[in-house]
């Protein structure tokens, strides 16, 4: 096959569980959750390689993947649908040497090597599907060519206090790196690692493949392969991010990230035309609102009816509220029906669901609940996919 010349092909980690998120990963990938009103949470990642002109992206998907392969199609929505380049699904598959799963995100990209080789690029940069922020990543790219780096680690500044609970990048003059730290008790900075990476793809191949090859690995990018390069002083760098940025690895941190956007000025702006995030098109109708229906600080989609009493919630689209209903502080996922007199708190109620008449749904009413719902550490009810209540 002949090679292409891409300067620099972008990775997207979209295989994992998220068992964090508990019964709303139960029958789909973490990156194919919904989030704000009308996205998935990988249509961040999607839109900024489509903004910052990365035009050919690997997705690595594993763990339920149809309703993400669904979603990402052939690309179209990220304009990823090019001849010669565009978006790729990768999952794992079987060879004349038979086939195993990704053990881990470096043996990931391990396994698809070939697919880089094909695009013969300068540089691989690896991403995660699974946060939620704007990056313009030509502009790390450029940064990583300007410092001549073998890596470029971007990092973002995190309260002192909250720094044990991320990967930590302690950095010396010019935010050259000298020291990962996994979790650290004591941190020694706060300089937390977002998980993207740009390596010259050359010396990321040589790592890979002499990661493969050592039994004892756990094949992670975190645990052996930045240790690695360390340890033999390659040439790594710091760059600082400043803007909004979530993991939303966690019941609370999703629901939070959600409600972030309903601030008076949330500091991520959905609204900006320079910036767009783009997502596939549902095609609902307009949505409605009745004449007696009381909406305050809420984000309503397309395809919505809405009677009842909404405050600060985010409703998706095609979802209905009938009249007497009351919905508050929670996330109402797509084709959701409120029947009349439900009263909803602080939760999130699955794609698909019905709610009948009357149906209370609140922190220290889960005893009558059933079996598809979960509750998360400071209350909050989840309300997994396709539950009669």
């Amino acid at each position: 096959m002949k090679k292409k010349n891409t300067e620099c092909v972008a990775m997207i980690l979209a295989g994992g569980q998220g068992s964090r998120l508990g019964i709303l990963t139960k029958n789909l990938a973490k990156p194919a959750v919904p989030f704000g009103g009308k996205y998935r949470i990988i249509d961040f990642t999607l839109s900024n390689c489509a903004n910052s002109n990365m035009h050919t992206v690997g997705v690595l998907t594993q763990y339920q993947p149809l309703i993400l392969n669904t979603h990402i199609g052939i690309g179209r929505p990220w304009d990823l649908d090019r001849g010669g380049e565009g978006v790729t699904l990768l999952s794992p598959y079987v060879d004349v040497k038979g086939g195993v799963w990704y053990k881990g995100t470096a043996n990931a990209i391990y396994q698809n090597m070939f697919y880089i080789d094909q695009a013969n690029p300068e540089y691989v940069m690896i991403l995660s599907g699974d946060h939620i922020y704007k990056m313009n990543y030509s502009e790390m790219l450029e940064y990583h060519k300007e410092q001549d780096a073998d890596v470029t680690i971007s990092v973002i500044e995190v309260p002192a206090e909250e720094a044990s609970r991320f990967g930590i990048m302690n950095t010396s003059e010019g935010d050259r790196i000298y020291e990962f730290e996994e979790k650290p008790e004591n941190p020694k900075s706060n300089l937390a690692s977002m998980g993207i990476y740009i390596f010259k793809w050359a010396e990321l191949r040589k790592y890979l493949i002499e990661d493969e090859n050592k039994e004892e690995s756990s094949n992670d990018f975190g645990k052996d392969i930045i240790p690695a390069m360390l340890k033999d002083n390659k040439q790594m760098y710091a760059y600082r991010f400043d803007g909004y940025w979530k993991d939303v690895g966690t019941i609370e941190s999703l629901w939070q990230a959600n409600m972030d956007l309903l601030s008076e000025q949330p500091e991520l702006d959905l609204y900006d035309s320079g910036w767009k995030i783009y997502s596939e098109n549902t095609n609902h109708p307009p949505h409605y609102v009745c004449e007696n229906a009381k909406i305050s600080r809420t984000l309503i989609n397309e395809g919505c009816e809405i009677c009842g009493e909404i405050e600060h919630s985010i409703l998706f689209q095609g979802v209905t509220v009938k009249e007497g209903a009351v919905i508050k502080d929670s996330l109402i996922f797509p084709n959701v029906t409120i029947e009349e007199g439900v009263v909803i708190e602080k939760a999130i109620i699955g794609e698909n669901s019905y709610i009948k008449s009357g149906t209370v749904i609140k922190k220290g009413t889960d005893s009558d609940l059933g079996d598809n719902y979960g509750v998360s550490e400071s209350g909050i009810i989840v309300i997994g996919e396709n539950s009669v209540l």
